[in-house]
């Protein structure tokens, strides 16, 4: 007898001789289901995909690992931290770096403080893709004529009105101490401009780069680094070495993935996520109310025959189990027509780009970007069902709670 449970279950959900009103909450329920579950699903996938193309983008400059000291702004570069780095086959590329604040002057123009970062060259090719964002010039930052080479962004080239080919000045808070203790004029570093990059303004400040041994003079840091980028054979593996690091290196230095450089900005993006995905798990809120609305009435209209069964030998947890049944399939039903709707959907906008992005010539993409986690479809069809089975438990204990005698009594 309890073996039937599931036949009696499809039979009270979907008669035909029920009342109107019964059947119209079932259906609203089943489509508010459907829609919470579709919306859920391209909603985190359109955030996933805007995650994608900012970490791309921030990806094309930052490195997977970055090592900095906890001590000091610069550090020797030594064999034992050589010889460290040396032990973890996962480490592609190691490209030191120089980097501080100094002030960039250019004659006829207004001065400005930017953020001067010193690179091999070589190495930093490497792993960045900044020859792509070149908008004009070349990535040279040899010395030719007398002049090193550095490379501006736009942002500061357009603000300073310089083009390539133009010298510029650079006088770092070294210099200017060096001057004030020693009476005399500022020494400003004079380079040529050998090209721009554009990188689209996610970073806060815009970095210019210059080769790593015109840094060191520059900030009177001979022999010295202020961190080490590394690259990794596997990107995902940035945390797992990240931990390796820690352990051989000790708390002297700062080991940071690529995720610690753009922390605040990640955290904002995960953060509207999953509130979006908490704002909008209120609409398979709403139709898991109609849910409790349906199958409490379906216990009123079926209290004789509940009553009948429990004469017959059923016991309450076989009630419980006939309108939790309910709920799991109203659940089941509304997250397949959610879930396969939401696949749809997200298959046809990263396929052909229905929906545009407003704006869009004046960004790297033209459409909303969509990107499918399994992990999220999981999650929001999982959640939607277990809310549906939850909202039938009380209908279905109070179905159980039925006397056989009230039943046919009241009849």
């Amino acid at each position: 007898m309890p073996g039937s449970s599931h036949l009696i279950a499809s039979r009270y959900l979907f008669s035909r001789k029920g009342i109107s009103l019964v059947s119209t909450l079932t259906y609203i329920s089943i489509a508010g289901v459907t829609i919470g579950t579709a919306l859920l699903i391209v909603v985190l996938s359109v955030f996933n995909g805007f995650f994608d193309v900012i970490k791309s983008m921030l990806l094309s400059n930052d490195p997977d690992l970055r090592i900095e000291s906890a001590e000091d702004r610069h550090f020797i570069f030594d064999d034992n931290i050589e010889s460290v780095l040396n032990q973890i086959p996962e480490i592609a590329i190691l490209s030191p770096y120089v980097q501080g604040k100094a002030l960039l002057a250019h004659r006829g123009g207004r001065d400005q403080v930017v953020v001067v970062k010193g690179i091999h060259p070589e190495r930093f090719a490497r792993y960045a893709d900044l020859d792509v964002l070149l908008s004009d010039g070349k990535m040279d930052l040899s010395v030719r004529d007398g002049r090193p080479g550095v490379l501006l962004s736009e942002p500061v080239a357009q603000q300073l009105r310089v083009f390539t080919g133009d010298e510029i000045s650079l006088l770092s808070a070294a210099g200017m101490q060096r001057a004030l203790t020693q009476f005399s004029g500022p020494r400003a570093s004079r380079f040529a401009i050998r090209g721009t990059y554009s990188l689209h303004q996610v970073i806060d400040e815009p970095v210019i780069y210059v080769d790593i041994q015109a840094a060191q003079r520059l900030f009177n840091q001979p022999n010295r680094l202020s961190g080490i980028d590394i690259s990794l054979v596997r990107h995902e593996e940035a945390n797992k070495v990240k931990n390796q690091l820690e352990t051989l290196l000790g708390d002297a230095f700062i080991v940071q993935t690529w995720y610690d450089l753009q922390k605040p900005l990640y955290d904002v993006m995960n953060l509207e996520k999953w509130g979006a995905y908490f704002i909008l798990m209120i609409i398979v809120l709403v139709a898991v109310l109609n849910i409790v609305g349906s199958l409490t009435m379906v216990v009123i209209q079926k209290k004789r025959d509940i009553g009948l069964l429990r004469s017959i030998g059923y016991r309450k947890k076989d009630i419980m189990n006939i309108f939790l049944r309910q709920g799991w399939y109203i659940g089941l039903i509304g997250c397949l027509l959610g879930g396969a709707a939401g696949l749809a959907l997200v298959y046809a906008q990263g396929r052909f780009e229905l929906v545009k992005l407003a704006g869009a010539e004046s960004f790297i993409i033209s459409a909303y970007p969509v990107q499918l986690y399994w992990p999220d479809v999981f999650l929001v069809l999982g959640a939607s069902l277990t809310l549906c089975v939850l909202a039938s438990w009380y209908p279905a204990w109070r179905a159980s709670s039925i006397q056989p005698a009230d039943a046919v009594r009241n009849e």
